[in-house]
Parts: C-alpha cells; sequence; structure tokens
C-alpha cells in the first residue's frame, strides 16, 4: 500500500523541481526527504526518480504517480470537509493567507462577521504575495488565500488547488499633478524585439496612448518577482516601451506617497487608492483590471471553514466594488 505522507513528497517534488526545495518548503532535512522517495520507489515497484546531474527527475511513472497522487489528496479533502460538516460548529485554527491590500481593506471586517458567527474558530492571517500561495497551499502552510491576477498576468492553473471568483477593481495610472506631460507628445509605440509590431494592451488604444505618455518618465514598481512587478511592466512593454525603473516599493500607500514626491509615475489598483485624495497626485483610470479570488487546495470548497470564510469576505467587499464583485 503506498503511503499518502510519501506521495506528498512526490507530488511537492514535482512542483518544486529540487530535493532540497521540498525539504526547505516541508522542513525536513534533504537526506530525510531522499530515504522516503526511496521507500516511496520500493513501494511502488519501480523506478520513479531519476539523476541528472546533481538534480533529479521523475521518470514517467513517476509523473503517472503524481497524477493520482493528485487525485488521492483532493479526496482526502474531501474527506476532511465531509467530516468537519458532520461535527458541526467551527473551531480551530483556520490559517489565511492575503496579499496587503486585502488585508487592510477587507480581512478585516470579514474577520469581524466571522468572529460573531463561529466563535470557536480561529483565524490566523498572513501576509503573502500570490505568486507563492500555491505552495503554501499545498505544503499545508495555508489552509485558504486570497490571490489575484492582471490582465497582463493572467494566472495559470495550479494543480492541486481551486479557486473561487471574488471581486475584480479598476487600475490607475498615478502621476505627479504638477508634472503630467502632454499626451500629444508621447512617444510612438516601438516595434517589438523581433521587428513586428508591439501588440497592443488588453483594453485598447488609449490604455495604450497614456501609458506612452510617460515612456520617458521615471517608474515605480513593485519587488521583481511579484505579481504586481511583472504586471506594470508587461503594461508598459504592450503600449510599445520599456518602463525605466527608479524605485521599487510594494506597500502602495508608500508607491503614492513617492509619486507625490514627483519621484515617478506607478500603476496602482483601486483598492491602493483608498482614503483621502491627495491633489499632488493624478489618477487616471486605465482599462485594464486586477481580479481578486480565494484559493483552497482541491477538494476544500466545502469544508465549513473555508465556506465560512468565503461568505464572509464576500459581505465585506467594499461598497464601491459591489459593481464588479465576481458571481459565484
Amino acid at each position: 500500500m503506498l503511503d499518502v505522507r510519501r506521495l506528498r513528497l512526490l507530488r511537492e517534488l514535482a512542483r518544486r523541481g529540487t530535493i532540497a526545495a521540498v525539504a526547505e518548503a516541508l522542513t525536513f532535512s534533504p537526506s530525510a526527504v531522499s530515504q522516503q522517495l526511496g521507500v516511496l520507489e520500493r513501494e511502488a515497484g519501480l523506478p520513479l526518480l531519476e539523476r541528472t546531474g546533481r538534480g533529479v527527475r521523475l521518470t514517467p511513472a513517476g509523473q503517472n504517480l503524481v497524477r493520482h497522487a493528485e487525485a488521492v489528496l483532493e479526496r482526502l479533502e474531501r474527506a476532511d470537509a465531509d467530516l468537519a460538516q458532520a461535527r458541526g460548529g467551527l473551531a480551530g485554527a483556520l490559517r489565511i493567507g492575503a496579499f496587503p491590500t486585502a488585508t487592510r481593506a477587507i480581512v478585516p471586517a470579514a474577520l469581524v462577521a466571522l468572529a460573531r458567527l463561529h466563535p470557536g474558530l480561529e483565524p490566523m492571517v498572513s501576509e503573502i504575495d500570490p505568486a507563492a500561495v500555491a505552495h503554501a497551499l499545498r505544503a499545508g502552510d495555508l489552509d485558504v488565500a486570497l490571490v489575484h491576477e492582471y490582465d497582463f498576468v493572467p494566472a495559470e492553473p495550479e494543480p492541486g488547488l481551486a479557486t473561487e471568483p471574488l471581486f475584480g477593481e479598476a487600475m490607475y495610472l498615478a502621476a505627479p499633478a504638477a508634472e503630467a506631460p502632454d499626451p500629444s507628445e508621447a512617444p510612438a509605440p516601438s516595434a517589438a524585439p523581433d521587428g513586428s509590431e508591439a501588440p497592443a494592451p488588453s483594453g485598447g488604444s488609449d490604455q495604450g496612448a497614456v501609458l506612452r505618455t510617460y515612456a520617458r518618465a521615471p517608474w515605480i514598481t513593485a519587488t521583481p518577482g511579484t505579481l504586481c512587478h511583472a504586471m506594470t511592466v508587461r503594461a508598459c512593454q504592450a503600449a510599445g516601451f520599456t518602463p525605466r525603473v527608479r524605485h521599487q516599493v510594494d506597500e502602495f500607500a508608500t508607491v503614492l506617497a513617492l509619486v507625490a514626491a514627483g519621484q515617478g509615475v506607478a500603476v496602482v489598483p483601486q483598492l491602493g487608492v483608498t482614503g483621502p485624495a491627495d491633489p499632488a497626485v493624478r489618477l487616471t483610470r486605465l482599462l485594464m483590471e486586477r481580479r481578486t479570488e480565494l484559493a483552497f487546495r482541491s477538494g476544500a470548497g466545502t469544508h465549513p471553514a473555508v465556506a465560512a470564510f468565503g461568505a464572509a469576505l464576500r459581505a465585506a467587499v467594499p461598497p464601491d466594488l459591489a459593481g464588479s464583485r465576481a458571481e459565484t
């Protein structure tokens, strides 16, 4: 009989690529991971891994077993959800991941409602970039998380995970009000590296014209490796130029403070511009959107704690986002 814990290790190796990465994510030693995978190979009766220099890769049999592992782990999540429903009354820890703007603008109100309806539940919130959520959920570090995607950075399907839409929000170009350039001086879109015409941004040519107006300005982006950073760079490239990045900041309130100080321009989401308007910042609505979803392990969507948190989140969506709230 195959051991589920070892199947989980094999699944993580397929996703993370190295035994060292699996060991770090699951707080094991690399030797312990190797040993357990060796036992799994003996249980399977044929090689699941093959050496590639200093690393390893899955054999066809190993890849096939990972697909079965995904199905097994999903069924276990469903079983856990059924047992939780049968017990009745929510209690215990619920580990929640959320990106900063959602943590500030939506999560607190959801936690208030959750505490009122389910006082035995203990929500535990950790801020995390959506790019890191998949690994955290699969490793069991989180039970549920808020993730987002942009028009220029669509989310790729993640094996072992499921999502439910929550809401969408507008995106804005934030620029110093005193330094707004004349749009007629915007440079023409440049050619793509292969000589073809640069792709038009989703949302139409007006968005490209707005962004090209600031093609020569310094830009403020999120730190590399985040979805927000990729969104700004790709949106600018789709408009025909690569932004000249001066500052790299993840917190949108700080980004807007830098814009107000004349330090550059930035693309920010609607939740990032809440609060009193700053007359030193000029906001121009773009035709792109950021969409927020609730993510959890496949099979866990019917777990009462996950479902209760999702319901509390939907009730906590700010009124100005109600028009773009996703249907479920």
